[in-house]
Protein backbone atom coordinates (compact mmCIF):
# COMPACT_ATOMS: atom_id res chain seq x y z
CA UNK A 1 0.00 0.00 0.00
CA UNK A 2 1.20 3.85 -0.07
CA UNK A 3 1.37 3.92 3.59
CA UNK A 4 4.82 5.81 5.00
CA UNK A 5 5.72 7.05 8.34
CA UNK A 6 9.35 8.69 9.47
CA UNK A 7 9.44 5.89 12.80
CA UNK A 8 10.19 2.63 11.78
CA UNK A 9 8.17 1.45 14.56
CA UNK A 10 4.76 2.98 13.17
CA UNK A 11 5.71 1.25 10.44
CA UNK A 12 6.33 -1.72 11.44
CA UNK A 13 3.11 -1.61 13.60
CA UNK A 14 1.14 -0.75 10.13
CA UNK A 15 2.29 -4.00 8.38
CA UNK A 16 0.37 -6.17 10.84
CA UNK A 17 -2.79 -4.98 9.06
CA UNK A 18 -1.34 -6.97 5.73
CA UNK A 19 0.11 -9.91 7.54
CA UNK A 20 -2.61 -10.22 10.75
CA UNK A 21 0.61 -10.11 13.56
CA UNK A 22 -0.27 -10.07 16.91
CA UNK A 23 3.59 -10.30 17.95
CA UNK A 24 2.85 -8.75 21.79
CA UNK A 25 1.32 -11.55 24.16
CA UNK A 26 -0.47 -11.24 27.60
CA UNK A 27 1.91 -13.39 30.11
CA UNK A 28 -1.88 -14.31 31.91
CA UNK A 29 -4.09 -15.13 28.89
CA UNK A 30 -4.77 -16.34 25.42
CA UNK A 31 -4.94 -12.66 24.68
CA UNK A 32 -2.61 -10.91 21.55
CA UNK A 33 -1.97 -7.53 20.58
CA UNK A 34 -0.48 -5.56 17.55
CA UNK A 35 1.55 -3.08 20.40
CA UNK A 36 2.91 -3.28 23.37
CA UNK A 37 0.17 -0.86 24.63
CA UNK A 38 -2.40 -2.90 23.83
CA UNK A 39 -1.24 -5.75 26.03
CA UNK A 40 -0.27 -2.93 28.80
CA UNK A 41 -3.97 -1.73 28.69
CA UNK A 42 -5.68 -5.35 28.88
CA UNK A 43 -4.06 -6.37 31.41
CA UNK A 44 -6.19 -3.88 34.15
CA UNK A 45 -9.13 -6.87 33.75
CA UNK A 46 -6.33 -9.14 35.29
CA UNK A 47 -5.16 -6.50 37.77
CA UNK A 48 -8.17 -5.01 38.13
CA UNK A 49 -6.68 -1.65 38.39
CA UNK A 50 -8.98 1.52 37.29
CA UNK A 51 -6.90 4.43 38.02
CA UNK A 52 -8.94 7.47 36.61
CA UNK A 53 -11.38 8.46 39.17
CA UNK A 54 -14.46 10.52 38.70
CA UNK A 55 -14.47 13.29 41.42
CA UNK A 56 -18.57 13.54 41.60
CA UNK A 57 -19.32 9.91 42.17
CA UNK A 58 -17.57 6.70 42.66
CA UNK A 59 -17.02 5.55 38.97
CA UNK A 60 -13.45 4.57 37.80
CA UNK A 61 -11.97 2.98 34.85
CA UNK A 62 -8.87 1.22 33.52
CA UNK A 63 -8.68 3.77 30.83
CA UNK A 64 -8.60 7.70 30.47
CA UNK A 65 -11.00 7.77 27.56
CA UNK A 66 -13.74 5.66 29.38
CA UNK A 67 -13.45 8.36 32.12
CA UNK A 68 -14.06 10.93 30.16
CA UNK A 69 -16.95 9.16 28.46
CA UNK A 70 -18.21 8.68 31.92
CA UNK A 71 -18.13 12.58 32.69
CA UNK A 72 -20.52 13.03 30.41
CA UNK A 73 -23.35 11.54 31.74
CA UNK A 74 -23.04 14.17 34.40
CA UNK A 75 -22.42 17.14 32.48
CA UNK A 76 -24.79 16.16 29.87
CA UNK A 77 -22.48 17.00 27.24
CA UNK A 78 -23.95 15.07 23.86
CA UNK A 79 -21.37 15.57 20.78
CA UNK A 80 -21.51 12.97 18.73
CA UNK A 81 -24.80 12.97 16.54
CA UNK A 82 -26.88 11.60 13.75
CA UNK A 83 -26.46 13.28 10.17
CA UNK A 84 -29.97 12.25 9.50
CA UNK A 85 -32.18 13.65 12.48
CA UNK A 86 -31.52 15.36 15.74
CA UNK A 87 -30.80 12.33 17.92
CA UNK A 88 -26.88 13.44 20.36
CA UNK A 89 -25.19 10.45 22.01
CA UNK A 90 -22.64 10.98 24.38
CA UNK A 91 -21.27 7.37 22.86
CA UNK A 92 -19.83 7.82 19.14
CA UNK A 93 -21.38 3.48 19.08
CA UNK A 94 -24.87 4.26 20.36
CA UNK A 95 -24.82 6.98 17.14
CA UNK A 96 -23.35 4.09 14.95
CA UNK A 97 -26.28 1.81 16.68
CA UNK A 98 -29.14 4.78 15.89
CA UNK A 99 -27.74 4.56 12.32
CA UNK A 100 -29.23 1.61 11.64
CA UNK A 101 -32.71 2.84 12.33
CA UNK A 102 -32.22 5.16 9.08
CA UNK A 103 -30.43 2.41 7.37
CA UNK A 104 -32.32 -0.68 8.10
CA UNK A 105 -29.01 -2.76 8.52
CA UNK A 106 -28.85 -5.26 11.38
CA UNK A 107 -25.88 -6.53 11.81
CA UNK A 108 -26.29 -9.24 13.97
CA UNK A 109 -27.56 -12.21 12.73
CA UNK A 110 -28.53 -15.92 14.16
CA UNK A 111 -26.61 -18.61 12.58
CA UNK A 112 -29.24 -21.46 12.83
CA UNK A 113 -32.43 -19.43 11.19
CA UNK A 114 -32.98 -16.02 9.71
CA UNK A 115 -33.32 -13.82 12.60
CA UNK A 116 -31.01 -10.91 12.65
CA UNK A 117 -31.25 -7.66 15.22
CA UNK A 118 -29.88 -4.01 15.59
CA UNK A 119 -28.47 -5.10 18.89
CA UNK A 120 -26.11 -7.79 19.74
CA UNK A 121 -27.68 -8.03 22.96
CA UNK A 122 -31.04 -9.07 21.11
CA UNK A 123 -29.37 -11.89 19.32
CA UNK A 124 -27.94 -12.99 22.69
CA UNK A 125 -31.51 -13.71 23.98
CA UNK A 126 -32.88 -14.92 20.71
CA UNK A 127 -30.30 -17.57 20.56
CA UNK A 128 -30.49 -18.66 24.41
Amino acid sequence: CNYSSARSSDLKNHMTTHTGEKPYKCDECNYRSVTTQGVKRHMAIHTGENPYKCGICNYSSSRSVYLKQHMRTHTGERPYKCGDCNYRSARPQAVKTHMTLHTGEKPYKCGECNYSSILSKNLIHHVR
